[in-house]
């Protein structure tokens, strides 16, 4: 099965594997070739450390070249599912304890990142929310304990 992806998070992808592929290669083969101009390699703490970095950076590109290879991607504006929450969702919700509002877009696990809003499709919160409309109401159990959201709004922005 591919992996659900926004086109946003793909082309967020595509930018990091660009920048790793155009500056960050580059970068690391002309520090090894520095270091390995030091001399003997067995003590040259430059040069293995270029070649730690070096390995990480060829292992992420991998990584998402295979990602995007795999991934089914999804122009989120160009769903129509009204008010009803699928994968690509922005979701407002608000806390019926505190009133608190947060705003989430459920995204495809690899595009994840919670500081920016963007929770996976198997999230339990994303699961809990897959398939409800404006206007419910929905339990979330957290580590904290059980949690309950309104959802104020839903809408499909990309």
């Amino acid at each position: 099965m591919r992996a659900p992806m926004t086109l946003k998070g793909s082309q967020r992808l595509r930018e990091e594997l660009e920048h790793l592929k155009s500056v960050k290669r580059p970068e690391v083969i002309q520090a090894i070739a520095e270091a390995r101009a030091h001399g003997d390699l067995k003590e040259n703490a430059e040069y293995h450390a270029a070649r730690e970095q070096q390995g990480f950076i060829e292992g992420r590109i991998k990584e998402l070249e295979g990602t995007l290879s795999h991934a089914q991607i999804i122009d989120v504006s160009k769903l129509n599912a009204g008010s009803r929450i699928v994968f690509g969702a922005v979701v407002e919700l608000a806390e019926v304890d505190s009133g608190d509002e947060v705003t989430y877009q459920i995204v495809g696990d690899l595009e994840a990142d919670i500081k920016q809003g963007l929770i996976s499709v198997s999230a339990p919160i994303a699961r809990a929310l897959i398939g409800k409309h404006e206007g419910d109401s929905v339990t979330i159990e957290a580590p904290s304990g059980p949690r309950s959201y309104e959802i104020v709004a839903v809408r499909y922005d990309g």
